[in-house]
């Protein structure tokens, strides 16, 4: 059995008997989050959807005005309440609930970019502060039916954020700037004050050879 099969197998245990499941999938930028999510949703066997946290980001020109476009990243650059409303209609099941979901190539937030319905049966959730335990994100833990972390060494979450700047059109002197003052103490304060998840996943760098990721249940 794959690992994400195995991961599929624990979400649909958690989710039997009930008509919706919501899943936290957290982690600190570039542990893969996003890959995991969408890898995820085509193995349950039931329809799933994934809700992007990155759909809430601020825009631009409200952080210009509140001082912290170069902070764009951290919990207090995101729309918590919007986020926190679409989690609860999510919950109740609403006949059809709007999604946003974040274009990085225009670094912004498109409205409406998917709707889910009632019949989808598996809420997956993924970013970065779903476990955060500071207010206002520790509200967010009755929400969710089952918590996933994805733990990946710091040494790659770099090499991983270095790639995805470049590909963005940053030179390797800005990656490493923008890594230094903003990613990084974001990847701390994720690791240093997210509460333990349901189940732990530690992937490995996609540098090394392939190996099966390892799993335990908290």
């Amino acid at each position: 059995m794959s690992d994400i099969a195995r991961i599929a197998a624990a979400i649909v245990e958690r989710a039997a008997g009930s008509p919706r499941a919501l899943v936290a999938i957290a982690g600190p930028p570039g542990a893969g989050k996003s890959t995991i999510a969408a890898a995820l949703c085509g193995a349950l066997p039931e329809r799933a959807v994934v809700v992007p946290m990155d759909g809430f980001h601020f825009d631009d020109g409200v952080l210009e005005q509140r001082g912290m476009r170069q902070r764009k990243g951290a919990p207090e650059t995101f729309d918590f309440r919007g986020f926190a409303a679409l989690l609860e209609r999510l919950r109740a099941r609403e006949p059809e609930v709007a999604i946003p979901v974040f274009d990085r190539s225009l670094e912004l937030s498109r409205a409406g970019a998917a709707v889910v319905d009632t019949g989808v049966k598996f809420v997956l959730v993924e970013g970065n502060y779903l476990l955060l335990e500071e207010e206002p994100w520790a509200g967010l833990a009755g929400l969710f039916d089952l918590s996933i972390f994805i733990d990946v060494p710091r040494r790659e979450l770099e090499r991983r954020l270095m790639e995805r700047w470049r590909q963005h059109g940053k030179t390797d002197d800005q990656a490493r700037d923008w890594i230094a003052s903003n990613d990084m103490p974001n990847i701390e304060r994720v690791l240093a004050r997210s509460r333990k998840a349901a189940l732990a996943v530690s992937h490995r760098p996609a540098i090394e050879p392939v190996e099966p990721a390892t799993m335990s249940m908290r």
